[in-house]
């Protein structure tokens, strides 16, 4: 069994910045993909970032392309989601997400572990 917890969410002005992290305990995450995903208010859960198993591999979605950047240090365990010049539209609850087998990408229903989500709010 594997327990994600995130980290690192607030409130914001826009154009700032924050530093998402998401630990694993249970089980080392070294081997396995990962996923930033967030919910708005109203609005279905959305794919932002994904990461490869040996972090030499990064995906994200068009509307963070440039501003966000997904990384990780396998040795704590941990992913990462920098998020810079931040958006009202980019209020959300952001979650973690991890995949057990093959490659990290946009489906939400490939990931097997999800955390419980850290709120980001920008304000304008």
């Amino acid at each position: 069994q594997v327990q994600l917890v995130e980290s690192g969410g607030g409130l914001v002005q826009a154009g700032g910045s924050l530093r998402l992290s998401c630990t694993a305990s249970g089980r080392t995450v070294t081997r396995y993909a990962m996923g930033w995903f967030r919910q708005a208010p109203g609005k279905e859960r959305e794919f932002v970032a994904a990461i490869s198993r040996s972090g030499d591999s990064t995906y994200d979605t068009d509307s963070v392309k440039g501003r966000f950047t997904i990384s990780r240090d396998n040795a704590k365990n941990t992913v990462y989601l920098q998020m810079n010049s931040l958006k009202p539209e980019d209020t959300a609850v952001y979650y973690c997400a991890l995949v057990r087998s093959g490659v990290a990408g946009q489906d939400a229903s490939r990931y097997d572990y999800w955390g419980q989500g850290t709120l980001v709010t920008v304000s304008s």
